[in-house]
């Protein structure tokens, strides 16, 4: 691939913000339950983009750690969060943040960009004994929807990284190398509800969607046009996700 993983989403961070799906209340929720999320708590969120994930964290009276290696996603993130919330240049695998000092650690949307041995290292010194760690995903779900079936098959025809940015997401080798042994899952319903604006905004929040100065943009658009046409009821489709989200502690023992 062209870019490296901290500068793909260069010039993409307002489509990011505003049309990626955030995560629903019962994953959240979850992690109040289940890994110490709570008011005043100390939280760090690796690769935390835009600040989608640690806005619902600062919401429950967290304090959070963004750790992110994209300039642009920084910058929007330190203006765009209120309170608590600290954002720092670092990666997963070098954080540059304190021994023991974290009672939950969490990424969203990013894990599958990290070194999963690496990360477990830096999360193991960073993390306090005993504190969580959750990943979090917004996928596609696998059964059969025919919009998304129209979608995917435009993005294999337009986008000629997608194929292997898709390959990027949630593999369980890699999860259990970073939990150090099969960690809990859980997964719940989400969607956007998106009219032609939202939808081509969440295109072009991806890494690998041709941007306009590239040949394939206007093909892309043009046939985004037809599937939203198409699918759209009300000025509007409905575009379905399941949340995953694995989750236990690092430093446990197997």
């Amino acid at each position: 691939m062209p870019h490296s993983s901290s500068d793909r989403f260069l010039g993409r961070v307002g489509n990011y913000a505003k049309y990626r799906p955030s995560y629903p209340a019962a994953a959240i929720d979850l992690l109040e339950q289940c890994c110490g999320l709570r008011p005043g708590a100390a939280a760090v969120d690796l690769g935390s983009g835009t600040g989608i994930l640690s806005a619902l964290l600062l919401a429950r009276g967290a304090t959070v750690f963004g750790i992110e290696p994209n300039s642009e996603m920084r910058d929007y993130s330190g203006r765009a969060l209120r309170g608590e919330f600290h954002v720092e240049p670092g990666t997963a695998e070098d954080t540059h943040m304190p021994d023991g000092f974290f009672d939950l650690l969490v990424a969203g949307q990013s894990f599958h960009w990290f070194d999963p041995q690496k990360a477990r290292a830096e999360a193991l010194r960073i993390l306090k004994p005993g504190a969580w760690a959750a990943l979090l995903w917004n996928e596609r779900p696998k059964d059969q929807v025919p919009f998304l079936e129209d979608y995917e098959a435009l993005l294999r025809r337009y986008a000629a990284e997608y194929g292997a940015v898709a390959r990027l997401r949630a593999h369980d080798d890699g999860i259990h190398q970073f939990f150090g042994q099969p960690p809990r899952f859980a997964t719940f319903p989400n969607e956007q509800l998106l009219d032609f604006e939202g939808l081509q905004g969440r295109v072009m929040s991806a890494s690998y969607a041709p941007l306009p100065e590239q040949p394939e943009h206007r093909p892309l658009m043009a046939g985004l046009r037809e599937v939203f046409d198409h699918h759209q009821r009300n000025g509007k489709v409905v575009f379905p996700y399941r949340t995953k989200v694995y989750f236990g502690q690092p430093g446990a023992s197997a």
